[in-house]
């Protein structure tokens, strides 16, 4: 009888746990404030003692109240990364990312995300928002780039990766002109299919 080598899943530390979970916090109370005020009607100070943390321990995980509420876009397409490493190496680029996008977080996730998304009105905001996405399309450029044949050029993947992401991105602006903030079931359910839609189109060459 063979016995297994494989080595188990290292289990975060109690310090990485807590960090996470004050990461969490913060993140949570810029949230919940966004959704009852404008912006500009609160500030770090009022986040971090909601949150239950010191002024300087705001500033140890976000540079700013607006990139704590992005937070909750890179944690989601950081998913999207990992569902895109996992999928097959012999699988066609637009096929890993269609299945990507259709099965990666839950519910929740797909909820905050969208009304986060919902938010960027705000140029600062925008502005955070576009670089979270642009981080996501370099790193998926990476995955990209070990996958396809040694000779394609750089201008294919960086091609190739752009209309994905910029597709989806697509997707998230039209399901915000159509439901705002509404994250209720059927709303996500219709941003799901949007997001299939628009890699369809690209698989099909529109």
């Amino acid at each position: 009888m063979s016995i297994s080598t494989t080595n188990p899943e290292p289990q975060p530390s109690r310090r990485e746990l807590n960090k996470a979970a004050t990461r969490e916090a913060i993140a949570s109370a810029a949230l919940n404030f966004l959704r009852d005020r404008d912006l500009n009607s609160f500030t770090v100070d009022d986040v971090a003692a909601a949150a239950g943390v010191s002024r300087r321990t705001f500033f140890n995980y976000f540079s700013s109240v607006e990139a704590a509420v992005t937070s909750y876009t890179q944690r989601y397409l950081d998913s999207v990364i990992t569902a895109f490493e996992a999928r097959p190496a012999s699988e066609p680029i637009l096929e890993s990312a269609q299945a990507a996008l259709s099965t990666v977080g839950n519910t929740s996730d797909l909820a905050i995300l969208a009304e986060t998304f919902s938010y960027t009105q705000d140029p600062l905001m925008d502005r955070l928002q576009l670089q979270a996405w642009d981080e996501c399309t370099m790193k998926i450029a990476v995955v990209a780039r070990h996958r396809l044949p040694e000779d394609t050029t750089e201008l294919y993947i960086l091609a190739l990766v752009g209309a994905i992401m910029g597709s989806c991105r697509a997707a998230f602006l039209i399901w915000c002109k159509e439901y705002g903030a509404d994250t209720s079931e059927p709303s996500l359910a219709q941003l799901r299919q949007h997001l299939d839609t628009t890699i369809s189109l690209l698989r099909n060459g529109f």
